[in-house]
């Protein structure tokens, strides 16, 4: 009997390989045909809301980073629908999902120097897509843990948010394994090499390659918390990837552009504006010490370098919040919501403050947009709170049940509503 099963399985992985388009070589793939597209179209929404949101701020850095994203992608022989966005999170990162779809966060535009260099990390991005490194990295789960493609509910997604901790994101378990794995070394080598056959192609000095880990090496070395939980986690540099992208660029035609003054003059205004995001990374940092005063000092300077910035009217919430003082908190979010109403954050903290100031309507309409861009248990609670309140039983009990599922803190509150409301745990 055991023989056999040997055999079916045996006989299974020998089927279930795919050829690698950029080596040729044959990888074992066992997630199901279509798996990369269903993922990709499924989980890149999802995926960006949990980590910052889009960065809106300066529409023109954001088209010229899609344009720089295109340019490279042009070069590959897969021909996915790429995708680019710029994340509106002072994490250092970048990342690819599955067929295509690329996120780079503010944090790291702002550490290079250049257009080669950006143009390295998005063709890296690219390759882990072109390869299919996150259907290899699934299928290496599967044969550890069956179920692993499963979707599931109650994952917990972190952001770079600390005082929203984390979030219980419902039904999108494998967009955060994705996210969060961490590449193999044959994985990066793989993508250190095609993406700088990409960029090179595309009309890019490769050497910019070469600039981006050498910064990457010494970075670590440094030890900087914001990059070892942000690139490094996923994608951890060495001198050996250094000394590989030499050995690769010493083979390749010299010339292309670096692009270095275009890069700087697109970057102008998030330069400018960098001290803003630092003071404003330090006031969140303040209110979850309970320092008001500081993180109101903290934010007022932000404010005043960069009046346009949402997050910064939705920090000034968070505080009014802190001190129950909701009709304030409640002018402060709308305030976020107006320069940029796509972040689920902006709608779920009104949502939340406008249930306590007796709103229901409105904050039915909040919750219930906050939990389309990104569905969480904090969410669903609220929701099912002011259902309760509205006298909307059914309502309530569906909602509460799905928070309930999200586990930890918020799974025992809802667990307490309906408790409360008569009803079986």
């Amino acid at each position: 009997m055991w023989r056999w099963i040997f055999l079916l399985i045996t006989l299974h992985l020998l089927t279930a390989c795919a050829t690698n388009p950029l080596t040729g070589g044959s990888d074992l793939i066992l997630v199901p045909a279509g798996w990369d597209e269903q993922v990709g179209a499924q989980q890149y929404a999802p995926a960006r809301q949990s980590q910052g949101g889009d960065f809106v701020l300066d529409p023109e850095l954001v088209a010229y980073v899609r344009g720089v994203g295109q340019r490279v992608a042009a070069q590959s022989p897969v021909g996915y629908p790429y995708e680019f966005n710029v994340l509106n999170s002072s994490v250092p990162n970048a990342w690819a999902l599955p067929s295509g779809k690329i996120a780079i966060n503010r944090g790291l535009l702002t550490e290079l120097e250049s257009e080669a260099e950006l143009a390295a990390v998005l063709g890296h991005e690219v390759v882990h897509a072109d390869a299919r490194h996150g259907a290899r990295a699934q299928s290496r789960g599967l044969l550890t843990n069956v179920g692993a493609v499963a979707v599931g509910v109650g994952v917990g997604v972190g952001t770079d948010d600390p005082r929203l901790g984390q979030v219980a994101l419902l039904g999108a378990s494998v967009g955060s394994q994705l996210l969060n794995q961490k590449h193999g070394r044959d994985a990066e080598r793989e993508s250190d090499l095609y993406g700088i056959e990409y960029m090179t192609k595309a009309g890019y000095d490769p050497r910019g390659a070469i600039h981006l880990q050498e910064k990457f090496v010494k970075l670590s070395e440094g030890r900087r918390q914001d990059w070892i939980s942000g690139l490094f986690a996923s994608h951890p540099p060495s001198q050996e990837r250094v000394e590989n992208n030499r050995r690769t660029v010493a083979q390749l035609p010299t010339g292309g552009e670096l692009g270095r003054e275009r890069y700087q003059r697109m970057m102008a205004r998030l330069r400018k504006a960098q001290p803003a995001y630092d003071a404003y990374d330090e006031a969140q940092q303040a209110l979850q010490e309970d320092d008001i005063d500081q993180a109101k000092s903290l934010l007022a300077k932000a404010k005043r370098i960069e009046p346009k910035e949402a997050l910064f009217h939705s920090l000034e919430g968070d505080i009014f919040l802190k001190q129950e003082n909701y009709r304030d908190a409640e002018r402060a979010y709308s305030r976020a919501i107006k320069m940029n109403p796509d972040w689920f954050y902006f709608h779920l903290r009104r949502g939340q403050v406008r249930e306590e100031l007796n709103q229901l309507d409105g904050a039915r309409t909040d919750l219930q947009r906050s939990n389309r861009l990104l569905d969480t248990g904090v969410g669903r609670y609220f929701l099912g709170v002011v259902e309760r309140r509205a006298g909307n039983r059914d309502a309530a009990i569906a909602n509460l049940r799905i928070a309930q599922q999200a586990g930890g803190d918020i799974g025992q509150q809802a667990n307490q509503e309906l408790r409360t409301m008569g009803v079986n745990g």
